[in-house]
């Protein structure tokens, strides 16, 4: 894949990353978990650098994925992104970064959580939006719930003054609520009302369980905040609804292994990397940092247990993506080799062209 056809979902990587990452602190990896935070900071600078030079070289194409209903919401994996990296570095001590990263994942945010959805609704319809409507919008969700869980985790007692990183924390995990039940009734009448393609059933639908997750973790991160008006205010609710969410989020994972199956077994769709691989990589490891936390903060350690143990399934979905990336970008850069004029001739042409003596 080249700068000009850079996937606008491609921050996945690095939301996976690093949610496992925090999984293997989580369960004592100390040294696993630096290794893929390094990978993860080092995926993040790679690919805003080319996300820029896209936007510098390459702004039509980015502005048309920023109108097209089945791509647009992708772009909130850069969100996403610098939060699961905000709420490490917090986690870590290094306060000055997570500040930084979440300072800018919540800058895109407010850019991007007005501008995609006016444009869609104001904009050209050359077809009807729900067409369009696929797991990508659940990202919408995820990156909402992202600045609440990297506020909640930078809130900080302010010597009994309200604080206002809680109450971010709790108007975004609510905000997240409401869009994951507006997303959640458009994807469903989009599978229902339209034909469902092998095609259709894309890896980002994964990240309708990956909401529900990060939905929990930002509820369980409120749970153990300091004492505020915000975070007392609520906590009842967001217990409650974590529980939920966290059931239904479990009760997903068969339906979308099922939908899985289908897809590459009987469908017959041939089963390759794709950068939207990442995209189940993310709502697994988050399932196994949310239940470890919601465990904690409900007391409920039958939860964390859970959460401990789908650490493992997490990290190895990772090991085999990232090793299925690393085969595929060799295979890209040599078919780029194979492709190049040797120093000093001509390429031959397939056209029956005279060959370089």
């Amino acid at each position: 894949m080249t700068i000009r056809d850079l996937y606008p979902g491609y921050f996945a990587l690095v939301m996976a990353t690093g949610i496992c990452s925090i999984a293997l602190g989580d369960v004592g990896r100390t040294r696993a978990s630096v290794g893929l935070l390094v990978v993860a900071v080092g995926s993040f600078v790679a690919l805003c650098i080319a996300l820029g030079w896209r936007i510098a070289r390459y702004p039509r194409l980015v502005l048309a994925d920023l109108t097209a209903p089945d791509r647009a919401f992708a772009f909130f994996t850069i969100v996403a992104a610098s939060d699961v990296l905000a709420a490490e570095f917090a986690r870590d001590a290094h306060r000055g970064v997570a500040i930084t990263l979440a300072g800018f994942g919540a800058a895109v945010w407010l850019a991007l959580t007005y501008t995609v959805p006016i444009r869609l609704i104001l904009g050209p319809r050359p077809q009807p939006v729900l067409a369009g409507v696929n797991g990508t919008w659940f990202v919408w969700v995820v990156g909402t719930q992202s600045v609440a869980v990297s506020a909640a985790m930078l809130d900080q007692p302010a010597h009994g003054q309200a604080r206002l990183t809680a109450l971010l924390a709790v108007l975004m995990w609510s905000v997240g609520v409401v869009l994951y039940l507006m997303v959640a009734t458009l994807v469903l009448a989009r599978l229902l009302l339209l034909e469902v393609r092998p095609a259709d059933l894309t890896p980002p639908y994964w990240v309708t369980m990956g909401a529900t997750a990060i939905t929990v973790l930002a509820a369980a991160q409120i749970l153990t905040m300091p004492n505020s008006p915000a975070a007392n205010a609520t906590r009842p609710v967001v217990g409650g609804l974590a529980v939920v969410l966290w059931a239904f989020g479990t009760w997903l994972i068969p339906l979308l292994v099922i939908f899985g199956v289908w897809r590459h077994g009987p469908s017959r769709v041939r089963l390759a990397y794709l950068p939207a691989l990442w995209s189940i990589v993310f709502p697994l490891g988050m399932y196994a940092v949310a239940s470890m936390h919601l465990g904690k903060a409900v007391q409920m350690p039958i939860v964390e247990r859970i959460g401990r143990a789908w650490t493992i399934v997490a990290v190895l979905a990772w090991l085999i993506v990232f090793v299925s990336m690393c085969r595929a970008f060799l295979a890209s850069l040599l078919r780029l080799r194979g492709h190049r004029p040797a120093a000093g001739g001509r390429r031959q042409e397939d056209g029956g062209g005279v060959p370089a003596r």
